[in-house]
């Protein structure tokens, strides 16, 4: 269990730093800034890197909306909910920390004008109100643990979840950025909205609200109509065809 919350921390950790450091660092820089195309990017790809080096180890959660939802969806025990969760947060709001330690070495810097914070109406990028926000974050939520539970199948091609995972969070943020600056993660909201002040803070409940239903309603659909159990002959023989090519690859480098 050490093991897992470690991973999880160090995970959530790097998603945020990544992600939220390249929009409040690296998206306006005079002249060479990456936009918003560059942090969808950053996000995507710290996604995709944490799954590779930290999935086998926790299953490479990162966000407590997938959590939620691997839990409906049949998947991740109940018992674990509450200690991911708390993990997840954690890790988000050092990986703030740190950004906040780093941004505020600039002059002029004011965390209050944005610091990678989700919000709604008059704080959304693009002055959205909050029934757009609700409706974006719901949508974007189900969509991304929908695409992580059918990479994650037993009959999904091995060795590709974390690909598919980083890609589909990639453009998560490329359609939601300019409506609420993109959540879709609970714990990526509650770390910068803690240096943001008290405008991110009093919208956070959304960045809760939506995220878990929508990983929930994503979760519950995949498991009672998507998703098709394996007859125990055909789980067998993947079971043993696996076993060949591992052995195979055993004696090829001998």
């Amino acid at each position: 269990m050490l093991r897992k919350l470690i991973a999880e921390f160090i995970g959530t950790f790097w998603l945020v730093l990544g992600g939220c450091g390249s929009a409040v660092l690296a998206a306006t820089f005079p002249e060479v800034g990456i936009g918003l195309t560059g942090v969808s990017l950053a996000f995507g790809l710290t996604v995709l890197t944490a799954s590779y080096a930290l999935g086998p180890i926790s299953g490479g959660h990162f966000n407590p909306a997938v959590t939620l939802g691997l839990w409906a969806g049949g998947r991740f025990p109940a018992k674990l909910i509450g200690p991911y969760m708390l993990i997840q947060v954690a890790g988000a709001i050092a990986a703030a920390a740190v950004l906040y330690a780093i941004a505020s070495g600039k002059p002029g810097f004011d965390a209050a004008a944005g610091f990678a914070a989700n919000g709604y109406g008059e704080h959304s990028p693009g002055n959205y109100a909050l029934g757009s926000a609700i409706i974006c974050e719901v949508v974007m939520t189900f969509m991304f643990v929908l695409v992580i539970l059918g990479a994650t199948h037993a009959r999904a091609p091995v060795g590709f979840a974390g690909l598919a995972i980083g890609l589909a969070l990639t453009l998560v943020h490329l359609v939601s950025i300019p409506v609420t600056n993109t959540s879709v993660n609970p714990a990526r909201s509650t770390g910068p909205a803690l240096f943001a002040g008290a405008w991110a803070v009093s919208q956070l409940w959304l960045f809760w609200l939506a995220p878990l239903l929508g990983g929930t309603l994503a979760g519950a659909l995949y498991r009672t109509l998507l998703e098709r159990e394996e007859s125990p002959s055909v789980t067998g023989e993947r079971r043993t065809m696996r076993g060949e090519r591992r052995g195979a690859l055993v004696t090829a480098h001998r």
